[in-house]
């Protein structure tokens, strides 16, 4: 449904894979033409398997039309994402479906901050509103969400512990009755 060039993908995929230390690691790519929507995910480490719909790719103001930054974006989170699964120091997260969703947000806002570190474009503000939308509005969630942005060498443990202190600062939150 969007027209683009799988080399032109494959191309950014070592791009960024060689910028991030993935060198020699063999990486799949997998994109449902079918669907339009742009749902992604990383399917596994080992090899690395990238799966997503093809609106992941797509350029929002010209439909059906490839969109360099949105692939360069979606592969990044995941290469980076994969880079830190395979370190011995990064931790052990669990698989990304099972994590929370403000955890799996504080980890994208400290990828796409390495992203931009590496020279690749990013809207700082459209991830702080959404960093923001997870954590609450207030001044810690703005503290922590500039801490994973301009992060290095953080660890799981560091990435979760800042998550659930910017969300427990969040005076809106709901709280879940069981059922």
């Amino acid at each position: 449904m969007v027209e683009y060039d799988a080399d032109v993908i494959a191309g950014l995929a070592d791009e960024i894979a060689a910028k991030v230390g993935l060198t020699g690691v063999d990486i799949e790519i997998e994109v449902d033409e079918t669907v339009p929507l742009g749902r992604n995910r990383l399917e596994s480490v080992d090899p690395v398997h990238i799966w997503a719909e093809s609106g992941a790719f797509e350029d929002a103001k010209k439909l059906r039309n490839f969109s360099e930054a949105n692939a360069t974006d979606v592969l990044g989170r995941h290469l980076l994402r994969a880079a830190d699964r395979r370190s011995d120091t990064f931790g052990d997260p669990s698989d990304d479906g099972d994590l929370s969703l403000e955890h799996c947000t504080a980890w994208d806002i400290y990828t796409v901050g390495r992203l931009v570190r590496l020279g690749y474009p990013a809207n700082r503000q459209r991830w702080l509103y959404t960093f923001r939308n997870r954590h609450g509005f207030t001044d810690i969630t703005d503290r922590i969400f500039d801490e994973l942005w301009d992060g290095t060498d953080l660890t799981w443990a560091k990435i979760t512990a800042m998550s659930d202190e910017a969300a427990a600062a969040n005076p809106g939150k709901l709280e879940r009755k069981p059922a």
